[in-house]
């Protein structure tokens, strides 16, 4: 509350979270704390101290689990993991105060996205960082896990600009932001290896220990009302998209000072 009323903003975008889908299942009740009821106080202080601020909701695809493809604003959702029940919690709750107060509260449905600055939990990162390591000489070999999950793959900036037009409609609503192709993280490795010159089947290998207790198998998202409503399309290609991040990770190890350097122009 009282950053609310130090800052007096027009907007809020709550992109705050326990986001590491694998660490949920092992902290399942710090995830929900964080990922769910987190964003109900940021609500309510918004309703108490200035119900005109306008609210975004970072929600995510991993709310629709398994369910059926593409997965658009209509499917049901089916969370598979504490960290999509938790954002799930979040996005309806957004939706009740959005309906109940009154609130200019939106919740973005993002499929993932991705950049350069990508925490190293995430497979995107761990890929493209070992594709670096490996040509360095400083790794031999990448473990993953299930490397047929497929995923709906963009870039982040691109899914900020969507995030930011959503407030600037004269109505509040949900909107899912995804690019409209999947890749499997096979794919993934195949594409970041190839761009160094390397055959990815030498150096990767699954490991059922980095498996999930429950696996979401296949997400792709219908982004068409976002299309159709916000005037919004992903505007990097999937190639592009890993091209951008095997080139900086391999230029971290090349070159760390220009690099620190490009990490700050991406903050």
């Amino acid at each position: 509350m009282s950053a609310l009323k130090r800052t007096d903003p027009d907007e809020v975008y709550n992109l705050a979270a326990q986001s590491f889908v694998g660490a949920s299942f092992d902290e399942a009740i710090a995830t929900g704390e964080i990922s769910g009821l987190g964003v109900t106080r940021v609500l309510d202080s918004i309703r108490l101290i200035n119900p005109k601020i306008k609210f975004y909701q970072a929600s995510t695809s991993e709310m629709y689990g398994n369910a059926p493809q593409p997965q658009s604003e209509l499917t049901p959702f089916e969370p598979a993991s504490p960290y999509a029940a938790a954002k799930l919690y979040a996005h309806w709750v957004t939706n009740n105060y959005r309906e109940g107060y009154g609130l200019f509260a939106c919740s973005g449905i993002l499929f993932n996205h991705e950049s350069p600055i990508r925490g190293i939990e995430f497979v995107t990162k761990k890929i493209t960082d070992g594709v670096a390591r490996i040509k360095m000489g400083y790794s031999k070999e990448l473990v993953l896990g299930n490397l047929d999950s497929k995923r709906d793959w963009g870039f982040a900036g691109d899914y900020v600009e969507a995030m930011w037009m959503m407030l600037q409609q004269k109505t509040p609503d949900d909107y899912v932001i995804a690019t409209g192709e999947s890749h499997s993280i096979r794919e993934f490795c195949e594409e970041a290896f190839s761009l160094e010159g390397m055959d990815y089947t030498k150096y990767v290998r699954s490991d059922k220990m980095f498996h999930r207790p429950v696996d979401v198998n296949y997400l792709l998202g219908d982004p068409s009302k976002a299309e159709k409503v916000l005037g919004w399309k992903a505007k990097t290609p999937f190639r592009e998209l890993v091209k951008l991040m095997v080139e900086a990770d391999v230029s971290k190890y090349q070159n760390p000072m220009t690099h620190s350097q490009q990490f700050l122009k991406h903050i």
